[in-house]
């Protein structure tokens, strides 16, 4: 089983930057198509960003695209969210996801299994 632990959330104003870090357990961390998810209150879960295996390819939701930065690192078994210049429309629970099922990177809820419980961020106007 793995399990994943969301950290670095928090209460921001617009315009500011956080950074997201989602650690994971066991040794086959590197084999995980990794993602970023968000839920506001009332609403689904969206995608939010997304990285292949090696982390030499992302994907983002047009909405992030040139403010936020998904990242990771095989040997500390952790994947990372930058978010800069904030809205406060991205106030939510965001949720690291994984899974080693997946060919590609995928944008889609259900192809992940693994997910954290998730980091609250509140962005004020």
């Amino acid at each position: 089983q793995v399990q994943m632990v969301e950290s670095g959330g928090g209460l921001v104003q617009a315009g500011g930057s956080l950074r997201l870090s989602c650690i994971a357990s066991g040794r086959t961390f590197s084999m995980f198509v990794m993602g970023w998810f968000r839920q506001a209150p009332g609403k689904e879960r969206e995608f939010v960003a997304g990285i292949n295996r090696s982390g030499d390819s992302t994907t983002y939701a047009d909405s992030e695209k040139g403010r936020f930065t998904i990242s990771r690192d095989n040997a500390k078994n952790t994947v990372y969210l930058q978010m800069n210049s904030l809205k406060p429309e991205e106030t939510a629970v965001y949720h690291c996801a994984g899974d080693m099922r997946p060919l590609v990177l995928t944008r889609t809820r259900q192809d992940y299994a693994f997910w954290g419980q998730g980091t609250q961020v509140t962005v004020s106007s």
